[in-house]
């Protein structure tokens, strides 16, 4: 086990572990951490706790110092700094004629290195503007693409539900979603419907997938014929929010319809391992064509 402090450099940013370095901190304040950018500001936002060592990135850096005052008034400068870096990349971008689009600028807490993020259809040659901006700003001088998950992160903007994005307020790394996940949570496939501004599928999706697969389990499936107490029924349809069944009894008097719960069902029946198989690989034809859709 080893003594280590969370710190953020960015909202809703990626966590990195560092050294306490035997100074007292606690979460929201400030710190100045050396990096493999450079010197760098974040915010405490794990306090100092034992980690597991398989779990720590060696080696692992010490923390400097609290930001002072006077670091402070440094992150502001360097934010005004950013600003007109981003204007001079821009006009310097057209110049030279790049098929790309800038994002973001971003330089580091003691000005060693200029980052400018952007985005592009394909690999860019940008050379010539990595020197002409070299020349400019008399720094090292980074271009980084990035994806488009990685764009709506930075730029923000307001999701559909009217919220502001979830990958811009609160979440530091992006989790896999696939379309099977909109397809057992009984959601519109219509790939406008469940993708972000990124054009990408919704980061919401991985929400409440574990409950759904949790419940997915013990639900029997819509035209499938199971127990149930009252004898031999056709599954009609299913909801997985009240875990209730509705089906048709099959009965020599005619069809009756009736609500029973999944766990009234569960010890009448057992899950149909084959019939699972065969809709996984439907799923994968729907991943292919539902891409290709969100892709264009």
């Amino acid at each position: 086990m080893q003594l280590v402090v969370g710190v953020r450099f960015k909202k809703a940013g990626k966590i990195y572990y560092f050294e306490p370095n035997d100074i007292d901190l606690k979460i929201h304040d400030y710190v100045i951490v050396e990096t493999a950018r450079g010197i760098e500001y974040g915010e405490v936002v794990v306090p100092p706790k034992e980690v597991p060592d398989e779990d720590i990135v060696t080696p692992l850096k010490p923390v400097i110092r609290k930001a002072t005052e006077e670091d402070e008034k440094q992150v502001q400068e360097n934010k005004k700094k950013e600003k007109k870096a981003f204007k001079i990349c821009e006009d310097k971008i057209a110049a030279h004629k790049l098929p790309m689009n800038l994002v973001d600028a971003e330089i580091t807490f003691d000005n060693s290195k200029y980052i400018f993020y952007f985005t592009a259809d394909g690999r860019i040659d940008f050379r010539e503007l990595v020197k002409d901006l070299a020349s400019v700003f008399k720094t090292r001088i980074e271009l980084r693409q990035i994806g488009v998950r990685d764009e709506a992160k930075m730029v923000g903007g307001l999701g559909p539900c009217g919220r502001v994005c979830c990958c811009c307020s609160f979440l530091g790394e992006f989790q896999p979603v696939s379309i099977k996940m909109a397809k057992e949570q009984n959601l519109s496939l219509n790939p406008s419907k469940i993708s972000g501004l990124c054009g990408r599928l919704m980061c919401c999706l991985k929400y409440e997938q574990d409950y759904y697969e949790c419940v997915r389990a013990i639900m029997p499936k819509a035209g499938r014929e199971i127990m149930t107490p009252e004898g031999p029924a056709e599954v009609l349809e299913t909801n997985f929010l009240t875990q209730m069944v509705k089906v048709k009894l099959i009965t020599d008097d005619g069809a009756d319809v009736k609500e029973f719960s999944a766990q009234e069902l569960k010890s009448f029946n057992t899950p149909n391992v084959e019939e699972e198989h065969v809709d996984d690989e439907n799923d994968e034809i729907l991943d292919d064509e539902l891409k290709s859709l969100l892709d264009d």
